[in-house]
């Protein structure tokens, strides 16, 4: 008789356990048979395999909306290593501005064959200078979307992050003439290295040089005396990678080439972060500064809700309330008035 309570205890919980597994059961049957459909994103851009000799060995990807206006902008993205041009395009929202405000895009993607961490070469002198190398194949591109696209050749424009950045200032110097302003992210002035062993010091620490001694670097990598490029410097406070100090060394550079003080600059805050500019004598903004406080290396962002939601914050792509890339398209002229005032 002591056994009979155990039993039915035994028994009676055997039941709740196989009417719970009878539950999961049927439960997991309802979800194989109706599982959630996910949407494969579409690839927004699009590889042209052949645009010129391209001597870099480049890959060349492009982003062209629907009904493009003619005679539309084109900005040239390049992006930082360890990234691909897929990436950065995701992170920075390019593609969705250019969409919206009709203009093209295109990307220089890095090859793994030419550097293993998809830096773009931009302390090669091979690479680093007019009618060769990497340089060369950025250059071929541009005119293969003018000729593609009907761009209108006084509103090219280009930005890059980093190796990109760096990348940015050699054909801001190199091809003065192609591009009407560039933005350099998180980059090093063009000069700051003559190979591959300087780099990681110049990194760190850009070599002592005079404003001038800079500016001599740009004019002797072109014989173009016409009108610069204007130029966006955008720098974290805090990057360990390339230290704060060649957002100094790119301004004294470039106010040096445009011929302006670099002690007299109005100020202003923008997102709450530090925006200085830099006018010409007819008073044309034609440098611009903006230093990010507290953050690291990276491209700053400005995240959506929906974005935030969805986590997953991309390498290199900092949220600090601001946009670099929709700051660079307005400076540019890029984005259309009825739009310009939503909140950035």
């Amino acid at each position: 008789m002591r056994l009979k309570l155990p039993i039915a205890h035994l028994l009676k919980t055997q039941r709740r356990w196989e009417k719970a597994l009878a539950k999961a059961t049927a439960t997991s049957r309802k979800l194989i048979i109706k599982p959630r459909k996910v949407r494969p994103k579409k690839d927004k851009l699009t590889e042209v395999s052949s645009f010129g000799t391209n001597p870099g060995n480049l890959r060349m990807l492009t982003f062209v909306p629907p009904q493009l206006p003619g005679s539309a902008p084109l900005v040239v993205v390049l992006h930082g290593c360890l990234q691909t041009a897929r990436d950065y395009d995701e992170g920075s929202g390019w593609s969705m501005l250019a969409k919206r405000h009709g203009f093209a895009l295109v990307y220089a993607e890095q090859t793994r064959a030419n550097n293993l961490n998809r830096c773009f070469n931009w302390f090669q002198p091979h690479d680093a200078r007019r009618g060769s190398g990497e340089a060369l194949s950025i250059r071929q591109m541009v005119t293969r979307m003018r000729r593609t696209h009907s761009i209108d050749p006084a509103r090219v424009f280009i930005t890059g992050l980093s190796a990109g950045g760096a990348m940015t200032s050699v054909m801001l110097a190199t091809y003065p003439e192609v591009f009407a302003g560039g933005g350099i992210i998180a980059g090093l002035p063009y000069g700051a290295a003559a190979g591959m062993r300087h780099v990681m010091t110049a990194m760190k620490k850009p070599r002592a040089r005079a404003a001038e001694q800079w500016g001599d670097l740009v004019r002797a990598a072109s014989s173009y005396a016409g009108p610069r490029p204007t130029v966006s410097i955008w720098h974290g406070t805090e990057d360990r990678t390339v230290a704060a100090s060649n957002a100094a060394a790119l301004l004294s550079q470039w106010t040096n080439v445009h011929g302006v003080s670099e002690d007299v600059f109005t100020q202003a805050m923008l997102a709450g972060h530090r925006q200085r500019t830099w006018s010409n004598r007819k008073g044309d903004t034609v440098i611009e500064l903006y230093l990010i406080d507290g953050m690291g290396h990276g491209t700053p962002v400005r995240r959506t809700k929906a974005q935030a939601k969805a986590g997953g914050a991309r390498p290199f792509m900092l949220d600090v309330g601001i946009s670099s890339s929709l700051h660079l398209a307005k400076s540019w002229g890029l984005v259309r008035r009825r739009t310009a005032s939503r909140r950035t």
